[in-house]
This record gives C-alpha cells, structure tokens and sequence, in this order.
C-alpha cells in the first residue's frame, strides 16, 4: 500500500519541483509569473477533483472490494502519468498541449482522491486493532516517501542537464514520418 501511495506522490513532487520548467513546455508566454501560474493552476485541479474520486471510488470498493478499486486507481494513475509523458510540447499542438495536460492531471488526481481514501479504510479494516496506528502509518510514510524521492530526481536532473536540456526533454512530435525527441 504504501508503495503505491509513494508512486502516486512521486509524480505530484516531480510535477511541483518542475513547474517553472513545465510552464515553459506547455504555456508559451511572454510572461514567466503566467507560465508558473498556468501550470500552478494545472497542479490545483488534480486536487480538486481528489474528492470527487473518494466519493466515486469509496462506496465501489465497498461494492466490488478494496484490493479490485486500489488496482484500478494505481492503473489510473499510471495511465495519467504516461499520457504526460507523451503529451507533446506546445510549438507543434498549440493549445492542445495544455489542454491534455490538464486532462491527465485531473485524471492523475481522480485516482489519487480513490486511492487514499480506500488505502486508509483497507488498512483500518484489516489490521489488528493493537497495530491498526502503526499499520496506518505507513499510507503517510509513502507519501512522505514520493515526495523525498521526487525532490531528489529533480534536484539530480536541474543539477546535470543544463535548462535546455530540461526543456526538451520528453517533448515529442511528428517530424515527417517518424517521431522524433526535441
């Protein structure tokens, strides 16, 4: 459970870390304070709509079971993340870019706002009562965990690749016939 919950923050510290460079892929601007508010803005609403995923997902797992709604949250969430990364900068989609982005966010913060929730109430209804606090702790020790870890990729990829490099990373789009990485 809480390496799952450490996967799911893990992307939220990566994408916090990394907005000013976010805001330049994906908000083209004259003005930097728009770009990082835009994608500010983009960071929000994945939180937003978390509790419209706990009041979707917590009375399903109380149809369907805990273990099948937490799979599909992580499988949500995993899917908002790669979608990200396919996602192509702004220069060759214009305004579809941000637009997509925005999508796989609120799709990223749907499954996140299931998968705390239902995480916390799977463990509180299977742990022994004497260890039910200690056991409960660890949902919050992985999101502690994907925080740290998203910091130290961030500050290991701002420390190596110069801010072109980080601007180009991960931006694709179809040159001729063949994708290609800018």
């Amino acid at each position: 459970m809480a390496i799952g919950n450490a996967m799911e923050w893990f992307d939220f510290a990566v994408y916090s870390y990394i907005a000013v460079t976010l805001g330049k892929v994906f908000f083209p601007s004259s003005s930097p304070a728009a770009q990082l508010l835009a994608t500010f803005g983009t960071f929000a609403a994945a939180f937003l709509v978390r509790p419209l995923g706990g009041m979707v997902f917590g009375p399903l797992g109380d149809r369907i079971g805990r273990k099948r709604v937490l799979a599909m949250n992580m499988i949500m969430m995993a899917i908002g993340t790669f979608c990200i990364e396919l996602i192509p900068s702004y220069a060759p989609i214009g305004g579809a870019a941000p637009i997509l982005l925005l999508a796989a966010r609120l799709l990223q913060g749907f499954s996140t706002g299931g998968e705390y929730g239902g995480t916390a109430t799977f463990i509180a209804e299977f742990s022994p009562d004497k260890r039910r606090g200690c056991m409960a702790s660890f949902l919050e020790f992985g999101t502690l965990v994907g925080y740290v870890l998203g910091a130290g990729v961030v500050a290991v990829l701002t420390a190596v690749l110069s801010q072109d490099d980080l601007l180009s990373w991960g931006c694709a789009f179809r040159s001729s016939s063949r994708v290609r990485w800018v």
